[in-house]
């Protein structure tokens, strides 16, 4: 009961002042086959931020723990899973600290070739501290292999190279096809740049075209030439006006063109309601365009370099841990992720099923500061019984609004997984 009540009492004190530290791990969701000796690194590149207080709170407790430890960091090596992958395979990130106080590590050298003949693969991320301490590995969500970019037009039955409304993609520019040259939308600053670094992920939204800015009804469905769209960095939220996206074919975009746009794609964007305005990049400055109409026809406009953007989908996966209360010498992996939950029953048998990845038996579900009785499925599904609200004190049982609690992971020697999942009492 001693042990309990302390892990409760830190549990609460971390809900008061949540020590996270969060590792983001960003990613295309299709990678280039690289044939022969080439190496077609992955565009764009594969990007680590971490980020939360607990990174600070960790290095101080091993700082004061080895007074030796001076120029204490986090380093990583990012590779391909499986495929037997020594370290040779695998590339070295060191992290920046960026001026939001994010560290960010960057793969610019990874590929995968011809003799790997896997049709989809994850990446993997190793975390150490520098006095060697492995923090965890951490998988990215799969990645599908292509050859090259898609010629013919996309069939709608095959929708794998599709791009969906409401999914993330990225937009890079490469100056007469030289990889050197390759800069990527992002944002900084609260204004849109294009950066030879780092890369945003963007919401790309199907939007009414009978409507006006503000009220901008999302829709459905996959996204073809010739529809209105709005993109929407993911990270700060800040948008770019509505846009109509155009094939490019030889630098002319094709004004008459409606298939669904593919992986790899080139595309330009115009801006909805504009004179041939498009959306453009000039060194780091994002910029307006006028194209030129084409006198034989005009269903083409001609336009420059900096207009002409490939795109393709990405994926962003998270991982959150504290390690505020854990005195761990054990890895923070395999940190589990929710999903989705699903009650069942109601009043004083309700249980609910906790579904996800990466679980294991070593973990309790906690309501809050109270911790749950829990049984372990399978690596995609834990068991609880739900918490009776007077376990929250006596108080809550005559209150006659809901309550919302957080749900928490905990594993036995007290690593918290926190979720943004919560669980809601409704009084009968």
């Amino acid at each position: 009961p001693y042990q309990t009540n302390l892990l409760r009492e830190g549990v609460r004190r971390y809900l008061q002042l949540p020590a996270d530290q969060t590792v983001l791990i960003l990613h295309a969701k299709v990678a280039q086959k690289s044939y022969g000796n080439e190496k077609r690194f992955f565009c764009p590149p594969p990007c680590v931020y971490l980020s939360g207080p607990g990174w600070k709170l960790k290095q101080e407790q091993i700082k004061a723990r080895d007074l030796e430890e001076v120029g204490f960091r986090v380093c990583g090596y990012m590779g391909l899973d499986s495929m037997g992958s020594s370290l040779m395979e695998t590339q070295k990130l060191s992290f920046e600290e960026q001026p939001d106080a994010k560290g960010f590590g960057c793969a610019k050298a990874l590929y995968i070739s011809d003799a790997d003949k896997r049709k989809h693969f994850r990446l993997v991320l190793k975390l150490f501290f520098s006095n060697g301490q492995e923090i965890g590995t951490f998988h990215s969500k799969l990645i599908k292999v292509i050859s090259k970019p898609s010629q013919k037009k996309q069939s709608l039955k095959n929708t794998d190279l599709c791009i969906s409304s409401g999914s993330k993609v990225s937009l890079f520019n490469r100056l007469r096809s030289q990889t050197v040259s390759t800069r990527y939308l992002s944002v900084e600053g609260g204004a849109f740049i294009a950066s030879a670094r780092q890369w945003a992920a963007f919401t790309l939204h199907l939007a009414d075209e009978r409507c006006t800015r503000s009220e901008f009804p999302l829709r459905e469905g996959y996204i073809r030439y010739g529809s209105v769209v709005q993109l929407i960095c993911t990270a700060t939220g800040i948008t770019l006006p509505p846009l109509i996206i155009r094939k490019v074919t030889k630098q002319y975009a094709m004004l008459d063109v409606d298939e669904p746009i593919s992986q790899l794609h080139k595309c330009a964007f115009q801006f909805q309601g504009s004179d041939r305005m498009y959306l453009c990049l000039s060194t780091e400055k994002v910029i307006q365009f006028q194209a030129s109409p084409c006198p034989k026809e005009a269903n083409r406009e001609l336009l420059n370099d900096g207009s002409c953007w490939t795109i393709i989908g990405t994926e962003i996966v998270e991982y959150t841990f504290s390690e505020s209360l854990a005195c761990v010498r054990e890895p923070v992996s395999p940190v589990p992720l929710i999903t989705a939950l699903q009650l069942t029953g109601g009043g004083d048998v309700a249980m609910l099923e906790v579904q996800g990845e990466y679980f294991h038996a070593h973990l309790k579900v906690w309501f809050g500061d109270v911790e749950a009785e829990t049984m372990y499925r399978s690596p995609k599904s834990l068991v609880c019984v739900v918490p009776d609200v007077s376990a929250f004190g006596s108080d809550w049982r005559w209150l006659r609004y809901p309550i919302t609690v957080p749900l928490l992971l905990i594993r036995d020697d007290g690593l918290i997984y926190s979720s943004s999942f919560t669980f809601t009492y409704t009084p009968e």
